[in-house]
């Protein structure tokens, strides 16, 4: 798999020379680096190792001035070579330069001493031994440390021997499903276009692809690749590649800005991270500090909030969250580097665990989950995301993003997690998924909800469910809502006649009092027959009215005892049965029946008639044709 190495060290200590010794490529390109003899931006090279091993190298600045450019290079890098002067030993930008390194999350690499024609043998293995000691402690710590002289030639083939073994047992962990190339360099070349360069991070991509610009998410399509300046058809992850875009201008690319398929990436203005203060730092972090935040090959103004402290001390480790005033797109383990306004230095950083970030409070509960966040377990990550992510969810997509892990990866784990009941798959349309936790809690929210409607609304028989998703359920969607019924429907908890909800076993009853009403307005249009009573005749010997009879009135409609045929006018149930019944056995022997036919049939004044009749057409039992009715179904 391809290998890229990148270079650290302090200035005028010989990190371009060295590479183009190696490898006969000059970094310097710019006209300023060549007149000021010090490099300025970053500086591209390749070096092969045989047996197909080509080593990609960036060259990065060693001034304070462009520290920040450094950081942009060494975002990409596999391992680094640490070059020192053997006549100036350990200087400022050497220690930044590492730390940088170390916070980037780099283990591995090399240093080569170079100068070395200028040195004798005894001030030589003094170098030695003071930078063995000094590196002891850090990643570099037990790594080659090769006498080298580019003037000379001195130390290079033993050099690229220790190069050439790095490569060899390095083994870069890359996503192949999620292509990725931060754009650390844009430029136009005659005949072409817009071209930009990168380290491609992960994935692949290959001529003739869409893609995307992110953050802003500007549509373009790949022309053409170079890949170690050779025209390639397909890029791979680990390698510095060019990519020709089509329809852009240059104007329209930034540094830092990351290419991409659509729909893979979600940025955002917040993530949650989990960071570090160096302990080399002098002054802790203070909750809300502003800071130069780096991340791949963009650096951005942020804001830092603490979650569960006022400060972080050097040398300390905490999850907290950090604001941009621009959207950001990243991945769940991406490293970051923060550099504080005054000194303009390197003094914390660490890793994205939140790439889309959460609603959480200072010193909650929710704090724990995001410590979570930055455990070693997928299965734990993924399911506190889920539950961080609350009743919205998280998509199948978004959480490729949010756990770093391959496609294939994160179906076993979400399946995993579905078999311990800490996930759950609630709209299969879009691959949505919530926490098993908080599935599990809103579903005895809603049976909570159910029992106390039923104690305020005895006379009804449940809750529509209409009603259901604009009162309780007005911050759940609508899918899972409906997850949430179909669920507690299984479980046997609840249970649904038409669009009525309600808990299982409940009966819709009436007060003592409500009772004697319900009986009395019965027993009334019991009474009537087919010429049932007025409501309001009805009602005035109880001392009611319409409004204050509402809801007895529903319960005996519900209930199954009186028809609404319009505004105060009701029949008992039987009562205009036995009406249908006369409608579909004159039907049997007639075409079509007048109104005066209805009158002769049923006996009824104008009162009743056409209210019945025009009720009958609703139902769909009858259809009017001019003045008479036809019979539109059987009973």
């Amino acid at each position: 798999m391809p290998v890229i190495m990148g270079t650290a060290g302090h200035i005028d200590h010989g990190k371009t020379t060295l590479i183009k010794a190696l490898t006969g490529i000059d970094c310097d390109r710019l006209s300023e680096e060549k007149k000021r003899g010090i490099t300025i931006e970053l500086g591209f090279a390749f070096l092969d190792l045989g047996e197909e091993n080509r080593l990609g190298i960036v060259d990065v600045p060693g001034h304070e001035k462009f520290v920040k450019n450094m950081v942009a290079g060494a975002a990409g890098v596999d391992f680094v070579t640490l070059v020192i002067a053997a006549d100036e030993g350990i200087m400022p930008q050497t220690r930044e330069h590492l730390e940088i390194c170390q916070l980037l999350g780099v283990k591995d690499g090399l240093v080569a001493l170079t100068k070395t024609d200028m040195v004798d043998e005894e001030w030589l293995e003094m170098v030695k031994e003071e930078v063995a000691a000094y590196l002891e402690p850090t990643f570099l710590g037990g790594a080659p440390i090769l006498a080298v002289s580019a003037h000379t030639g001195a130390g290079l083939v033993e050099l690229k021997g220790e190069l050439r073994k790095l490569v060899a047992e390095f083994k870069p962990r890359r996503r192949s499903d999620l292509f990725r190339l931060p754009v650390d360099r844009v430029f136009t070349m005659k005949g072409h276009g817009t071209v930009v360069t990168g380290t491609m991070i992960s994935g692949s991509i290959s001529v003739g692809e869409d893609i995307l610009l992110y953050p802003g998410g500007t549509g373009t399509k790949v022309r053409g690749l170079q890949s170690h300046g050779e025209t390639v058809e397909t890029a791979q992850a680990g390698r510095r590649t060019a990519v020709n875009l089509a329809g852009l201008e240059v104007d329209d690319v930034n540094r830092g800005d990351v290419l991409a398929r659509p729909g893979t990436l979600f940025p955002d203005t917040v993530w949650d991270i989990e960071l570090t203060v160096l302990e080399s730092s002098r002054l802790p972090l203070k909750h809300r500090k502003e800071v130069h935040f780096h991340h791949g090959a963009r650096e951005v103004l942020a804001r830092i909030y603490l979650l569960d402290r006022d400060e972080l001390a050097p040398g300390e480790t905490a999850v907290c969250q950090v604001r941009f005033t621009e959207p950001l797109a990243g991945v769940y383990g991406d490293r970051i580097v923060l550099r504080s306004f005054s000194p303009l230095r390197a003094f914390a950083g660490g890793r994205v665990i939140g790439p889309e970030g959460h609603a959480v409070k200072r010193f909650s509960d929710r704090v724990e989950l995001l410590r979570q966040l930055a455990g070693d377990k997928p299965e734990d990550v993924a399911a506190a995301q889920l539950e961080l992510a609350g009743p919205q969810g998280v998509s199948f997509a978004e959480l490729l993003i949010m756990t770093n892990l391959e496609t294939k990866g994160l179906e076993k784990t979400l399946a995993l997690l579905g078999g311990q009941q800490r996930a759950v798959l609630f709209d299969k349309e879009t691959r949505r998924f919530a926490g098993g936790e908080l599935a599990e809690r809103l579903g005895n929210e809603l049976v909570a909800f159910l029992a106390d409607f039923h104690r305020k609304a005895s006379m009804k028989p449940g809750v529509q469910r209409g009603e259901l998703a604009s009162s309780w359920g007005r911050d759940v969607p609508p899918k899972l809502l409906h997850f949430l019924i179909e669920r507690l429907l299984k479980k046997g908890e609840i249970e649904a006649e038409q669009e009525i909800i309600r808990l299982k076993g409940h009966k819709a009853s009436l007060a003592s009092d409500q009772e004697k009403v319900r009986e009395t307005i019965l027993k009334a249009y019991v009474d009537g027959g087919v010429t049932p009573p007025n409501l309001k005749d009805v009602l005035e010997p109880l001392g009611m009215d319409a409004k204050q009879a509402s809801a007895v009135l529903r319960l005996l409609q519900d209930q199954n005892e009186l028809v609404r045929i319009k505004d105060d006018m009701y029949y008992h149930v039987p009562a205009l049965a036995s009406i249908r019944d006369a409608i579909v056995s004159f039907f049997e022997d007639h075409q079509e029946m007048s109104a005066p036919d209805f009158k002769d049939l049923t006996g009824l004044s104008r009162k009743y008639l056409i209210p019945v009749l025009e009720y009958f057409d609703k139902e769909k039992l009858t259809v009017r044709v001019g003045d008479v009715r036809h019979f539109r179904k059987r009973s």
